[in-house]
């Protein structure tokens, strides 16, 4: 079954869900990649507001490429998430509820999204082009010399994604596996295989 997410994602919101979750995303989320999120945390350091309110916010992981003439936006596929690990749980604890990305997290980052009640939502790679036909509206709000990866507000409406870490701190990535590795045993416990 698809679930629905009206954002912004309050803490209440991202509670009923769980590992595995197919869900639907509705509402506004920011882009921001590896340089934006060095550039934010700089803010943060240097005591200045960030270009858009963390409190339950969501962010994806993403750089479009440019739009077409009369396209709202380019291909907007995830990018590897763990190469914002080193950010996400100080943006976590400052109000941040979701991220959206692809790839596995830190240990750190997922008890900052068990801390903070958030949830870490998977979008497939390589869907780029099709994930953009869920962008109905794309405005540059920071860091915009930095191309691609500037600070996008984008309003989404139906943007299909996974619930891959829930607030509880479950994994897909380990639940999944594991339960792969159990239908090749035929249900009997691994043994020799680990997950």
């Amino acid at each position: 079954m698809i679930k629905c997410i009206e954002l912004p994602l309050t803490r209440e919101k991202a509670a009923p869900f769980n590992a595995g979750d197919r869900v639907l995303l509705s509402g506004t989320i920011y882009t921001a990649r590896d340089a934006a999120h060095k550039r934010l945390d700089a803010l943060l350091d240097a005591g200045r507001p960030l270009p858009f309110p963390l409190e339950d916010a969501c962010i994806y992981y993403a750089g479009p490429s440019p739009a077409a003439p009369g396209q709202i936006i380019g291909s907007a596929g995830p990018t590897t998430s763990g190469r914002m690990d080193a950010w996400a749980p100080r943006l976590l604890m400052l109000g941040l509820r979701g991220m959206i990305g692809k790839g596995e997290r830190s240990g750190e980052v997922i008890r900052a999204i068990r801390w903070a009640g958030g949830l870490y939502f998977g979008a497939i790679g390589g869907a780029g082009a099709l994930l953009s036909r869920c962008i109905t509206g794309c405005e540059i709000i920071a860091f915009e010399d930095l191309g691609t990866e500037a600070v996008r507000r984008l309003t989404v409406k139906d943007f299909p994604v996974t619930v891959v870490i829930d607030s509880r701190g479950e994994n897909l990535y380990r639940s999944g596996r594991h339960a792969y590795l159990l239908s090749l045993s035929g249900g009997k416990k691994p043994g020799a295989l680990k997950p």
